[in-house]
């Protein structure tokens, strides 16, 4: 889910920052490079600052030469949560699995999670499911939800992801579920 959290904090601005006289440009571009890899727990993965609502007098701290600007602002963040669906890529089919983008992060598919079929994997890095005949392929744009969240590793965050629950799976073959429900429901009516 994505949030847009207020937040507040002492921007350093090294002198030679200062040849711009925009000062909201130059903290707006210090804060984006602060938070540019920023992951928390509790937080969850920093997209961008979109907003700085004040800026606070510049204090210079004796032998240091910058300036500490208290600044609030707005920083949008990524949280991944269990049972969010999430509309996403994918971007690489292995033996093991399917690594699905969805934009701040990437996520993982084991194999056993990419449809309710046996799958096989060719050559080319394609998924075929055995009965139902359907493809997955890179690029492909897909529907999953979330299945697991591990912060074990702060600076690289684990997600789990299923696409064996009704509506998901590529955006091709929910389409295709729903005309074929469609059909079905105006041959029950006649």
């Amino acid at each position: 889910m994505f949030y847009e959290l207020e937040l507040q904090d002492h921007i350093r601005i090294p002198p030679t920052d200062f040849e711009s006289s925009d000062l909201k440009s130059i903290i707006l571009k210090n804060l984006n490079e602060k938070f540019e890899n920023f992951i928390s727990k509790e937080d969850g993965i920093a997209i961008a600052v979109s907003d700085i609502k004040n800026i606070g007098e510049g204090v210079i701290i004796p032998g240091d030469g910058a300036a500490f600007y208290e600044t609030t602002f707005n920083l949008l963040v990524f949280r991944p949560e269990i049972h969010e669906l999430i509309l996403g890529d994918i971007t690489e089919i292995t033996d093991f699995g399917v690594f699905f983008n969805m934009g701040a992060i990437d996520g993982m598919i084991h194999l056993s999670q990419t449809m309710d079929d046996y799958v096989s994997l060719s050559k080319v890095g394609v998924l075929t499911g055995k009965e139902s005949k359907r493809v997955l392929k890179p690029g492909e744009r897909c529907r999953s939800r979330i299945i697991a969240v591990s912060y074990k590793e702060l600076n690289n965050p684990k997600i789990g992801l299923t696409m064996r629950q009704p509506s998901l799976g590529s955006l091709a073959w929910i389409k295709e579920d729903k005309e074929k429900a469609q059909a079905a429901d105006k041959g029950d009516k006649k």
